[in-house]
């Protein structure tokens, strides 16, 4: 298979069928910007045959006013009961509870306290932010991309990505190279800046997601990218899989396709945790 089919499309298949991984990042309605319930999205999981997945919903940070689109600090114990709910529900699917939980500089001591509050299995770390108040994925603040430099934009972002991975704070980094969602790449080579990064993951022993939705954004391709993943392999970070579902249709969605950029990166096996305590398993 050649890698520019994989840059073209991402859809290739192997001729034998594989198995499906699990899928680690779910949100629910918490977050004001996904529709359907755990429970619903479980049923799914199941009528696809994935081994085992994860809600990881935006957390909330320090102060509610920060954005409109992640849950609010006195929803969380609400957002574990309702996975808690689709466990009771589903009991021959393993369902863990996860957050995807910004890193803001700063606010690792809240980061620090949700973790205490209840059994997670696992936190995804994400950068949304990189300066003030700019969510510079979000679509309502799409124009501002205007007023900064690209090639600024992403070095920021990788210095926060960097901080974040070296916290020992996340199992997981969450869609590693997220500001090409709306197509913004760099202009320089990011190679320097997705080592550093990946020096930081291999050091504190943490994954990188293999998240799909970039193949529903303007993007059009897997976060990372199969460069980006190459590098992630010959520095022996692990890695794991997820969908990014906000519906329940996108529950597993291009699940495949992910496992066949890891392939080809190299990759044979993916982590699953349980607890904070890692597993890994072949896909």
């Amino acid at each position: 298979m050649s890698i520019k089919s994989l840059h073209d499309c991402q859809l290739t298949r192997y001729s034998l069928p594989m198995a499906l991984p699990a899928d680690y990042h779910m949100h629910t309605p918490l977050c004001r910007h996904a529709k359907g319930e755990p429970v619903e999205y479980a049923a799914r999981a199941l009528e696809l045959g994935l081994p085992e997945i994860g809600f990881s919903d935006h957390s909330p940070v320090e102060h509610d006013d920060q954005d409109d689109w992640r849950m609010l600090a006195g929803e969380l114990a609400q957002y574990v009961t309702k996975v808690e709910h689709a466990r009771e529900i589903h009991p021959a699917l393993p369902i863990r509870l996860g957050l995807e939980v910004d890193f803001i500089p700063g606010h690792e001591s809240w980061i620090k306290e949700m973790a205490r509050r209840h059994d997670w299995d696992y936190f995804i770390g994400s950068v949304h932010y990189i300066s003030g108040k700019w969510d510079f994925d979000n679509p309502k603040r799409l124009a501002e991309w205007a007023e900064h430099d690209v090639d600024e934009v992403w070095a920021d972002y990788f210095t926060r990505l960097t901080t974040a991975a070296a916290s020992g704070l996340f199992q997981i980094i969450g869609h590693p190279d997220l500001p090409k969602k709306f197509g913004h790449r760099p202009k320089r080579d990011p190679t320097s800046l997705h080592m550093d990064f990946l020096a930081a993951c291999e050091s504190t022993n943490t994954c990188i997601e293999l998240n799909t939705a970039g193949l529903r954004k303007d993007c059009a391709e897997i976060y990372p990218n199969f460069e980006f993943l190459k590098l992630a392999k010959s520095s022996n970070v692990q890695i794991t899989f997820g969908s990014d579902a906000h519906s329940i249709s996108e529950v597993g969605m291009n699940l495949k396709d992910a496992t066949t950029l890891a392939r080809e990166a190299g990759y044979e096996q993916c982590c699953r945790f349980n607890r904070l305590e890692k597993d890994v398993v072949k896909f």
